[in-house]
């Protein structure tokens, strides 16, 4: 694609509120993530984990992102920016907190009715990403999507919120506790070292 991810991405994330701004411009590279697919094979739905090097204290972004070949009615203000795919054409690109495509998906994948995805490969589950607790879904309805200065609340419908982690944190090693009774996605990703971690990418509730 060009421009690329990250290029987009570079520009993009200093203008979130949960961007930690280092004095400098991001310096991204690709640390993970994951896909899901859209029933109806219109919209890609990706899950980015990017690694930001510029801060005095490293760290990993999660950027649910979605692909479309027409622009989303009423979403300029998701809107990351647009991309050349050199199959597919021009592509925009938007925030997927912000696209009802995405949203529905990642319900299902928190009610156990969606399968992730390997991020690079065609039809090829990925069991590194993890489901714990489940959560009653009957087709959830997008009603809106708060940014914080952690994550992304996006209403849908019925009191229910959807946690978006933005800036990740590895879970301990040996936790003390395990809240089974929390509803959560968890995927791995690798940090600047090379090592891999573990954490939180999606949870229902504060």
């Amino acid at each position: 694609m060009s421009p690329s991810k990250l290029e987009l991405l570079t520009a993009w994330l200093p203008t979130r509120p949960w961007y930690r701004d280092g004095g400098r411009a991001p310096q991204l590279s690709k640390a993970g993530g994951f896909r899901l697919d859209d029933p109806a094979g219109a919209v890609g739905i990706e899950f980015v984990l990017v690694h930001d090097g510029a801060g005095p204290e490293p760290i990993t972004y999660h950027v649910p992102l979605t692909y479309r070949g027409a622009p989303l009615d009423g979403a300029d203000d998701a809107l990351v920016g647009t991309s050349i795919h050199g199959v597919l054409g021009q592509r925009w690109i938007y925030d997927a907190t912000r696209d009802p495509v995405a949203i529905a998906q990642i319900v299902a994948l928190l009610a156990g009715q969606a399968q992730p995805q390997a991020q690079s490969m065609s039809d090829t589950p990925d069991p590194s990403v993890v489901s714990v607790g489940e959560f009653p879904s009957t087709a959830p309805e997008f009603h809106s999507a708060l940014d914080t200065p952690t994550h992304t609340a996006v209403a849908v419908g019925s009191g229910r919120s959807v946690r978006v982690e933005r800036g990740l944190r590895p879970e301990p090693a040996t936790p003390a506790s395990d809240r089974t009774d929390t509803v959560r996605v968890t995927v791995p990703w690798q940090i600047g070292n090379g090592s891999t971690v573990r954490g939180v990418v999606l949870a229902i509730g504060a």
